[in-house]
Order: structure tokens, then sequence, then C-alpha cells
């Protein structure tokens, strides 16, 4: 093996490139997995010098074993191809510096802290090769860990591993080269996107009408109906077309089998189109309140900009402006206050930058950002939780500073887009009505199946034993089929009977009609069935931040002077502030009242002051005008804005002469700023209410006099520091304020900085300062929320609060919003992990807040909630809290301040994001589990009655025909149940709605209050059909016709199903069954509906529908009897639930038990 060339200048002095080395590289030979070391070797030399792209490979990620996705293992290049190697030098712990030349072999690298750099060289394109794999920079990320970045060699080592340069960028295309021109850069934007990705989601597809049709259908009772009706269909048309009738006997055999595959139709339409009607506003909503960061569209309109929008890049040295769908990983994007981060990476360069994580951690506070660069071994603090934080995340908000930063994840590979993924395509659960509905559906045709087997072989037997056994079978063969045809007929309409056709359809205008109504309530309703489910539900996890808080600080109140203190709440009965040496009294008045008592002279330094001490700008979002920047700022600002009538702030500031800022900083807790007033020189100071009052010498005193009259500060310190101890225990954030007039700037005796004419050292000045007051700051609770949380607990509906905050704010706020009970547990999430599965059942029924939780902790406390048996909804607007919205059973976001991601989570959509609307949710819950257990109440009524009627009377008859036609059976059994299900539906929320606790999962869907009801309603009406069919004639005289009486029979039996319907808008044993039905005006129309069409069918219906006119006194028999239901509803409602409950306990009833029932 020959010895490469090497050349260099040695006349050159300074710092120097390093030596070229020029060889033919016959091979790479890297370790592998069962070999400690990695080498290299360089042979076959025949000097060739090109121009190549450049491999950076960064030896931190070389690992002893090989096994590491960024090791050389995967670097295998062509052999004899030729290389140019920049011989550059590395450090390892093993030993002193080396120089890399040459054939090098290379042992225990896992130490090794530095980068090298290869450049290959051939006629062709190869595939760019990174030394970071897309999982490596995943967990980089999901981690956020000083550990993981310091194992990637930190920000140099990170971009060494992007091939991107931290100030120049990726190159603008495949033929750029760095600004300095040594790194050309091999990486072309294709290959990137190949192995990094591209910055946008596919969309999810919306789902067609025709699949919407087939998830509605895939229903169990839907499917028996159809499975009947189909062969109820095929012997119709065989009796209607292949079978004699009477003269004038219409042929209607198959009416009813059609009727029943229409309400089918019906049904499944109807969920459809609900289904659509949601989804395309959810989708009108998504494009109203958010941008979607990653989702490609052609559109134009300005919802769709905001989807697609323009972001500030450095690519070959020049800051340029790209979309956000082009962002690469290893880009270096400029950040400044208002943006929402397209990607995650690690801050590079900046000062003061500070982003709202919350929608992520669930913690309001802001984090402030720590350049890459600055994190060293001398600046890492010792405690982990205190590690400075370069990482920014996807989808949080710059709240304030500039600066730049390296994309590591973009698009799915982002902490922003794998969340979002991760609450997509899951298919939805089942919810407990509709379990229930389903084990009563299976119940009742299991009933009707075997009904109409029994039905089946008792007439079979009767004919048989007519025709007579000792003859055999009768020499009529026609008569034989013809009879045996009606008997199955017969036992078929017994199925079509039994099954309840008009529950599938009852439940989906319920949902219907409650997803209409709760969306005039501001709550739109993604997933249908949570309507339901929230009327179960026993559990609230609520965020705290967005959700019960409006996450927006604002100025609650605070201490003016030394005679005021403004927001009266602040105040509380038990805590008064007194002064000492028996100095007067501070006055506690409202904050309209104050403002409109100051002097103009202290007005404007409180207005200027909060003006010029920020760097918070004015903007405007979702329509509304908002400022940008600190949320302390921006608090103080609005405060002056709304309450001291303060201008544009742009303008405000320009307007003022100012001298010097010194900007806020963490490490002095204050910001200054002097002003020119012509003549006077005015410094306004800004900061932690401590520092400032060592600051100062005198105060204010009166903040409604002139500004001039002042005290000394040290008379009023104990009133001060007991004022900010009381603010301190309600989670206050307190900012103080203070000036100085000076005649001339720079004042005499203060040091001057070099080279800055004007400016001072600012700690020389600030001395004597006169103290304005105390601004008390906090995120406060939305509108409503006491009262809503108020009325949860009422109706026994348990709410809890979940914060990633600390935890004497949340408990503060939960103290304020009531949440917290005497013996509640308070947790933290540290805690909360160090559990058992056994103490968490434990714990959470008497946890109410649980603080410095991480979307995992929440997660998992929803699932062993929904473990005990509860059903949990959970409330959240935040990214972090995706998982457990899609675990909960109801996932509530916020519409306007909820993140993409919550909202697609979610199954119900707070479009005002007020808190108190979850009282109405409830409420309409509640409202459709009654709609539903109403109509199945009616149902079953009379499902009972109809096919007890068919069996006796078809066995009884000697045709073995039933007492009712099939054409009137279709009036009874389809048109009523139809028009009753909309009636009961549409009954709204009853006032009395949440005076009753939750219905707990394990409760049957029919009450004893019901079974009252089903069982009472059911003697009465068979008592009088039968009664009125075997011995009308008798107890009625001059019945006139056979068919007069079978009409009567008719028409009584359904009046009483008319009158029914009153009797089954209760589920309790109230007596009023009328409350409320003046404000349904939808029960009012079916009911004169259906009181025409009776009247229709007994007047008209003729031949066609079995029917004859009826006399006056025949209709006054039957409204009497039909309204005798409701008398017959009072007389059930007094029987006490003691006595049934106790025979069905001994006759092993499946009904509630005492301590089941009592939870109603």
């Amino acid at each position: 093996m020959a010895s490469p060339n090497v050349s260099s200048d040695p006349s050159r002095t300074g710092p120097q490139p390093a030596p070229k080395i020029t060889v033919d590289l016959v091979d790479v030979l890297v370790g592998n997995e069962d070999d400690a070391s990695l080498g290299a070797s360089v042979s076959d030399i025949s000097p060739r010098t090109c121009s190549a792209p450049t491999l950076a490979i960064l030896s931190s990620d070389l690992e002893p074993q090989g096994t590491s996705p960024n090791s050389l293992h995967n670097l295998r290049p062509p052999s004899r191809s030729s290389w140019e190697c920049s011989a550059t030098q590395y450090s390892s712990t093993d030993g002193p510096s080396r120089t890399l030349s040459g054939a090098t072999t290379f042992s225990n690298m896992s130490n090794l802290n530095a980068s090298f750099s290869v450049s290959q060289c051939a006629s062709g394109s190869h595939e760019a090769i990174f030394s970071v794999s897309v999982e490596t920079l995943e967990k980089l990320l999901e981690q956020r860990t000083i550990a993981d970045f310091d194992a990637l060699g930190g920000l140099r080592g990170l971009a060494n591993s992007l091939l991107t340069d931290c100030h120049s960028g990726i190159a603008a295309d495949t033929d750029s080269v760095t600004s300095d021109g040594s790194l050309p850069n091999i990486a072309s934007h294709t290959e990137r996107r190949r192995v990094f990705g591209e910055n946008h989601l596919l969309e999810t597809k919306s789902k067609t009408f025709l699949y919407l049709l087939w998830l509605n259908f895939n229903d169990t009772v839907l499917l028996l109906l159809s499975a009947v009706a189909v062969v109820s269909l095929a012997l119709g048309l065989y009796q209607t077309f292949g079978q004699p009738h009477k003269p004038g006997q219409p042929k209607v055999e198959w009416v009813d089998s059609v009727t029943i595959l229409t309400a089918v139709l019906i049904v499944v339409v109807v969920g459809a189109l609900n289904d659509y009607q949601k989804e395309k506003q959810f989708a009108k909503l998504n494009r109203k309140v958010c941008y979607k960061p990653w989702t490609t569209s052609t559109k134009t309109d300005s919802h769709e900009q905001k989807a697609d929008r323009m972001v500030k890049a450095i690519r070959s040295g020049r800051s340029i402006e790209i979309s956000i769908h082009e962002v690469m990983a290893g880009d270096i994007l400029h950040v400044e206050p208002g943006d929402v981060l397209p990607a995650d990476g690690v801050l590079v360069s900046g000062h003061n930058v500070c982003c709202d994580e919350s929608t992520v951690t669930g913690e309001s506070n802001p984090k402030r950002k720590t350049p890459a660069h600055l994190i060293t071994d001398l600046l890492r603090p010792i405690t982990p939780d205190d590690d400075p934080d370069p990482f920014m995340i996807s989808g949080t908000k710059v709240l304030e500073g500039l600066g730049t930063y390296l994309a590591t994840g973009v698009g799915l590979h982002s902490i922003n887009g794998k969340l979002m993924m991760s609450i997509t395509n899951e298919e939805p659960r089942p919810t407990p009505l509709q379990v229930k509905l389903t084990a009563v559906a299976n119940q009742i045709a299991t009933a009707g199946v075997s009904v109409a087997v029994f039905l089946f072989l008792a007439l079979f037997i009767k004919f048989l034993w007519g025709v007579g056994w000792s003859q055999g079978l009768p020499s009529d063969g026609n008569l034989y089929v013809h009879t045996l045809l009606r008997i199955t007929i017969v036992s078929i309409t017994v199925v079509v009977i039994a099954v309840p056709e008009g529950l599938p359809l009852a439940v989906t205008l319920a949902l219907a009609f409650t997803v209409t109504r709760m969306l005039k309530d501001k709550n739109l309703v993604r997933v249908l069935s949570a309507c339901e489910t929230m009327g179960g539900a026993t559990s609230i996890f609520c965020d705290k931040t967005g959700t019960l808080t409006t996450n927006r600080m604002t100025v609650v109140g605070g201490l003016l002077g030394t005679k005021h203190q403004f927001g009266a709440k602040l105040l509380s009965r038990d805590t008064q502030l007194v002064y000492p040496h028996g100095l007067s009294e501070l006055h506690a008045i409202s904050t309209n009242k104050l403002i409109s008592l100051l002097s103009e002279e202290v007005r404007y330094t409180l207005s200027q002051s909060i003006v010029i001490n920020s760097t918070a700008f004015e903007s405007e979002e979702n329509g509304r005008p908002t400022f940008v920047g600190s949320r302390t700022e921006s608090a103080l600002l609005s405060f002056a804005r709304e309450r001291l009538g303060i201008g544009p702030v742009a303008v405000e500031r320009t307007n003022a002469q100012i001298t010097q800022v010194i900007p806020f900083d963490s490490s002095r807790k204050y910001m200054v700023s002097v002003v020119n007033l012509g003549g006077v020189f005015r410094m306004y100071m800004k900061g932690a209410p401590e520092v400032l009052l060592a600051k100062c010498s005198r105060i204010v005193k009166d903040a409604t006099s002139d500004l001039d009259q002042t005290a000394p500060v040290n008379d009023y310190y104990d009133l001060l520091s007991q004022a900010m101890h009381h603010y301190s225990d309600q989670a206050l954030r307190m900012i103080g304020l203070a000036y100085q007039d000076f005649p001339a700037y720079p004042p005499p005796g203060v040091g001057r900085i070099d080279d800055e004419p004007g400016q001072t050292i600012i700690d020389d000045a600030l001395q004597d300062m006169i103290f304005l007051g105390i601004f008390c700051i906090q995120d406060p609770l939305r509108p409503g929320v006491e009262e809503a949380v108020a009325k949860c607990q009422y109706a026994g509906v348990t709410v809890r609060m979940v914060t990633g905050d600390n935890i004497g704010t949340a408990t503060t706020i939960a103290k304020k919003c009531g949440i917290l009970e005497p013996h509640s547990v308070v947790l933290e999430g540290p805690a909360f992990r160090m559990l058992s599965k056994t103490e968490m059942y434990q714990v959470i029924p008497r946890l109410r807040v649980l603080a410095r939780s991480s979307p995992e902790d929440k997660r998992v406390l929803v699932m062993r909630a929904k473990e005990l048996g509860e059903t949990v909804a959970v409330t959240g607007d935040g990214t972090n809290d995706g998982p457990a919205l899609r675990m909960a059973d109801i996932g509530f976001s916020m519409g306007m301040s909820g993140s993409e991601i919550a909202r697609e989570a979610s199954s119900i959509i707070l479009m005002e994001d007020e808190f108190s609307s979850i009282v109405k949710a409830i409420e309409w819950g509640r409202a459709v589990n009654d709609s539903v257990k109403k109509f199945l109440q009616f149902q079953l009524t009379v499902n009972i009655t109809a096919v007890t009627l068919t069996c006796v009377s078809a066995i009884a008859s000697e045709r073995e025909e039933p007492i009712l036609t099939p054409v009137q059976l279709l009036w009874v059994n389809l048109i009523m149940d139809t028009f009753a299900a909309l009636a009961l539906a549409t009954d709204p929320p009853a006032p009395s709605v949440l005076d009753r606790k939750p219905q707990p999962k394990t409760a049957p869907l029919v009450t004893i209050e019901m079974w009252k009801m089903i069982i009472g309603q059911s003697v009465y009406q068979l008592a009088v059909v039968l009664a009125l069919n075997f011995a009308g004639s008798k107890i009625i005289q001059d019945i006139g016709t056979e068919d007069s009486l079978k009409t009567l029979v008719f028409n009584t039996y359904v009046w009483m199903q008319f009158f029914n319907q009153y009797n089954n808008r209760r589920l309790d044993s109230n007596l009023n069954v009328f409350e409320g039905i003046l404000t349904n005006w939808y029960f009012i129309g079916i009911n004169v509906i259906t009181i025409i069409g009776q009247i229709s069918i007994i007047s008209f219906g003729g031949n066609t529908l079995s029917a004859v006119r009826l006399s006056p006194i025949q209709w006054v028999i039957s409204l009497v009897l039909g309204a005798l239901s409701l008398m017959a509803g009072v007389i059930v409602r007094l029987i006490p639930n003691e006595l049934l409950r106790s025979i069905s306990a001994k006759l092993g009833s499946i009904c509630l038990s005492e301590e089941e029932d009592d939870r109603f």
C-alpha cells in the first residue's frame, strides 16, 4: 500500500484547512455484529483528484458492535471508487488527539467526540447517506433530555449528521454549496424527503355517503328485520299472486314486508344523512378556527391559506420564504413572536425565545428556550428538572424573542404529526345504550321466534286434529297446502310483530333531533352515539388551562398606592389587610370604580409605564384583536387598552421619545425604560414587586390625587408584604410598577456604558424609585364554570382536574371552581405513577386534582376509572389531551382555542369554548336515553299485546286467522310505531333531568318503573280487546255485524295506543304526564296526524283495510276505552315499587335491585 500524497502550505499562518489526502478507496471495512471494532482501509492507490459530495459522519454514532443504525455499518460505498478525504483531528477519552489519514482502524469509538468527513466521487449519482436515523431524531424530541442531545454530539454533531450548516442551512438546490464554499452538500431535496419525510400528513378521506349507508345498515335489529321482511315478502308475493282471493278481498299480503323494508331504509338513510352532515360541519369548523400545518390543498380561500402559510428559512446562506410543506429536516428556520412552529427542532441561536407549550405539556407557564450552542458542562444545572431546554416542538407558539432553529422532525415524524395520526383511523366503540339495545333486540328476537314456533306447532296440531287423525290426510291436497301456508304466514307475522322495527328508528330520530338542538347550544357532535353516552357520564376529567380557564392571562386585581386595592374578589372576608401603627384601612373597591377615580396624572403614568415597558405587539387572531408576545405583558397591555384608554400600541411607542431600554432578564427580574417628557426624563420600571421595593424609597400615597403625594415606603412595607403573601396564596402572578423623574439624563454620578453615548449602567440609576403599585395577573376562570361544576356535582357527575401545572396553582383553581370537596385527594403526577393498580383503584374515587401530570398520566387515569365501571368524559384543548380524549367514553374539545389534534380526537366540540355547555350535553344525553326508554316502553307494550292477541285469536279462530288483519297490523305496528318514535324522541330535556344520579353501565335498560307500566298497560289492553272480541255482542247491545265488531276492536286497540303515548312521556312515578307538552310541537303535530289517519281508515278504508264505518256510539266506546289507559297509568304508578321488587325477586326477574333503583 503506498502512502497518500499530503500537501499543505507551511508559509501560511493562522488556522489552516485540513491537508488534502487523495486516495483511491478499494473498500471500507466496518465492524459487524460479531466484531468489536470499526475499521477502514485504503489500498491500491491510484491518485486522482475530483470534486465530490461530502458525507459527514458523526463519530459519536459509531458504536463498537456496529449495531447502531447510525454507525458505519451501513456505509459501504462501491469498491474501487475514488475518495477525497479531509484529514481532521479527533479526540478520545482514551488518549491524545490523533490525525485521521490513510488507512485507520477505529476501536472503542463510543466515547469519540469529533466528526470527520468523507467525500465520494463518482460519475454517477449515489444515494446520500445520513449518519442519524429518523427514529433517533424522534426519540430525541420525545424524551427532550440533554443527555440524548449530548449523545448525538450536541448542536455541531446534530448539524453534521443532517448534512447542514447552522449558519448557512442546507443548499437551495442540489448544486449549491455552503457560504464558505468548503462543504458541498450532497443531500438533494428529494433524498432528504425520502429519508426524513415530507412536512405534511395524508389528509383523512371523508367517508362517502354509500359507506355511511353501509355502516348504518350494520345493526343487529336492522339485519334481523331485513331477513324477516325478505322471507315475509316471498310468502306475501306468493299469497298475493299465487293464491285465489274472495271477491273484493284486497291483494295486499306483500305490503307488510315492503313497509318493514321501507322502515329499514328510512333508518339507514336518516342515520347516514346525520353522519354526513356532521362530517361537513366538522370540516367547516376546522377550516374556520385552525390551520393544518401539513395538509396539502389547492384551494386559495382565506381558510385554506392558513393551511399553506409561508415561513422564513436559511438556504445557501440566504434568508428565503418557503411554504411549510417545503420544510425539510436540516432546514434552519427563523422564529419570531406569533409563529406556530412547523416542525420539531433545536434552537440554534436567539435571545429571550419563549414558547407556549400548554397544548403539548398542559403547563400554562411559557417555556423559555436556551440556544443549543450555550448548553455546555459549565452551564449545566445539577438537577435534571432544571435542564436548559433547546427543543422546539411542532405546533407550539412562539410568544417572544427572535432566533433560528434547526428542523429535525417534519410531518409524520414530528411530535404534532404523530399525535395527529395516533387519533385517526380508530373504530368507534359501542356505547352502553347500544350494548343494552343489542341485548334487548336479541332477547326480543329469541322470544319472537320461540312464540312463532309455538304458534306454528299449535296451529298445525289443531289443523291435523280438525281433519281427524283416523281419517288420514285430507284428500284435497290444495286445502292442505293452503292451510299450511296460512299457518306459516301467521307465524311469520308474529315474528314481524315481535321485532321492534320502530326501535332503531326511535334511536336514530332521537339522536338526529338531539344533534340539531345541541348545535344550537354550541355543541358540535362528531360521534353520534356520544349524545346518549353523555347522559350516563359519571366522571368528567377536565384540563385546567383553556378548559376551566380562558388560557388568556388577565389582570384580575391589585394594589395602587397606599389606600386602594382593586378587584374586590381578591380580598376575602377572613383575610383583611390592616395597616401597622394604626393607619387607615386599605379600601377594597371594584376595578371599574377605581379606574373612574384615578387622577389623570396617575392614569397617564400607569398607561405609559405599561406600554413603553413591554415588547409585545398588536395582532389579530381568528378575526379578533390580540397581543403577541409575553403573556404577562399581553395581560397588562389588554388592561391598559380596556381600562386606561390607550391608543394603538405602535402609535404610543412611536410618539414616545425613548432614551434607553433595558430588556427584561430572568436574572434581574425587571425591565427599565427611560423616556424624554420634554425637559424631564422619566424612568419606568416593571418587574417582580419584591425586587422593585428594594429599589424604592417612597410610594404613591393616593392614586386618586396628585402623583407627587408620596410617603416613605418603609412605613408600608409590612402592608405590602402581607398583600403579596395573600396574592401568592391565591396563585396570582404579581407585577410591580415604579418610576422616577430626572432633570437630566444620564443623571450625574451614574456610570456610563463605553461606546454608547447616553446609555447608563442602569443599576447605578435605580435608586430612590417611587413605587406605584402591584398588578395581579391570572388565567381567569371561564364564565359560568363555577355554576357548571355545581350543576354537574348536583347531577351526580364527579368533576376532576388533570393539569400539568404545579400543585399550588391547580389547588387554587380547583377551590374556586368548587371541584375540591371535603376529604378530597390531591396528587401530583410523579406520585400517581408510583401507585400500583390496586392503590389507584382505592384513590381514584376520592381523587379530585392531579397536578404536574403527563399525557400518559391522564390516559392511565381515564383507563383505570373505566375499569372501575365509570362512564368517563374528558375535556381538553391541547395536543397533550389527544390520547385521553380517545380513551374516554366521551371526549370534549374546545372549538376555538383547541388544537386540531384535540378536535380530531374528541366526540363533541364545544364551539364557543364554554365549559357550561357540558351541562347542556349532559341534559341532552339524558334526554336521549329517556327518549329511547320511553319508546321502548311503548313498543314493548304494543308488541306484547299484539303478539298475544295474534296467538290467542289465531288459535281460537276456526280459520287460524288473527283478530287483526295484516293491513291493520301494518297501521298499528309501523305507522303508529313510527309516529310514536318521532313523538317520544323529540321531547326536550325536562327541568328535573339533573335531579337524578347518572345511570350506571350495569343497570338494565328496562327499569322497574317501566316494567310496571308495560305489564299494567298490557293487562288492561288485553282484557279490553279479548273481552270485546269474544263477548262484545253480549256486553254491548246492538253491536252490529261481525265486521262492525272487528272494526270496533281494531279502533279501540288503536286509541289505547294513542292515549298510552301520554303515559310513556314519563318514566318516573310522577302523575303529571302532560308536563312540558306545549313545548314539543312535534308531539302535538304527530298526534293530530294520527287522529286524522285513524278517522280516515275507519271512515274510508273499506275492504282494503278490512274496516267498516262505525256509529257514533261505537266511536264513543272506542275513545272512552282508549282514554281509560290514562287512568290505568295512574293506578300503575301508585303501585309501590317494593311490591313488584319483592315479586320479581321471588320469580328471579332481571329487574333492578333496590340499590340500583335508588340511584335513579
